[in-house]
């Protein structure tokens, strides 16, 4: 199966999802921990809280938006949880 390149809006809402869950060191930490155990499992939650937000994102477009991210403090986190994300 090939995965498609995002769609620009949910490109732009996963950069968009993507702060609002990093101003939130709660939500940040349970996602870090659930990464730990359940990569699958955190880009389906991801996917959901977009739609619960209204910013719709895909599989691909939270992918793409992780793999963009040039702050140490993110690529410390995505190092640490590469399992599946």
């Amino acid at each position: 199966m090939t995965e498609h390149p995002p769609e620009p809006a949910a490109a732009a809402n996963a950069a968009a999802l993507y702060e609002r869950i990093r101003s939130d060191e709660a939500l940040t930490q349970s996602l870090f921990r659930q990464a730990l155990q359940d990569p699958k499992g955190t880009i389906a939650r991801i996917i959901a809280m977009g739609a619960d937000f209204d910013l719709p994102v895909t599989e691909a477009s939270v992918r793409e938006h992780l793999a963009s991210l040039d702050d140490l403090e993110s690529k410390q986190w995505l190092i640490k949880a590469r399992g599946g994300l």
